[in-house]
């Protein structure tokens, strides 16, 4: 996926999260979006409310405002994804039950952790 991808795909979590897309569509807006750090979350306290904006002068040419509230449906959303990844990709390391584990030589991470790979292979100078 190409870094605009990402954004672009970013973005859509950012909406679906309820933050509003607001373009740069007027000199006032397109100057002020520049002085922002593009791709980032900036939050702005104003008395009681605040206020999570993100910028991207990129891919929509706008500034994305949420609540807090959009902000931490956001952050929820991309932590259960995170889990998703990584539940997936501990199912697909244990999917294939004809590999062949013993062809690559004994387990282990040296002292400590259980059968290691033995002096010969490690040695003075390794970490340990």
């Amino acid at each position: 996926m190409s870094a605009r991808q990402e954004v672009a795909q970013k973005e859509d979590h950012l909406a679906a999260a309820g933050f509003i897309l607001k373009p740069a569509n007027t000199p006032a807006r397109a100057a002020m979006l520049t002085r922002l750090p593009p791709h980032r979350f900036l939050r702005r306290d104003k008395g009681d409310m605040v206020t999570y904006v993100y910028a991207d002068p990129n891919v929509c040419d706008c500034l994305y405002v949420g609540s807090q509230q959009a902000y931490a449906t956001y952050r929820a959303a991309q932590q259960a994804q995170y889990m998703a990844d990584e539940n997936r990709m501990t199912a697909e390391a244990y999917e294939d039950s004809s590999w062949d584990w013993g062809s690559w030589g004994p387990w282990g991470g040296g002292p400590g952790y259980g059968p290691g790979y033995g002096p010969g292979w490690w040695g003075p100078g390794m970490g340990w």
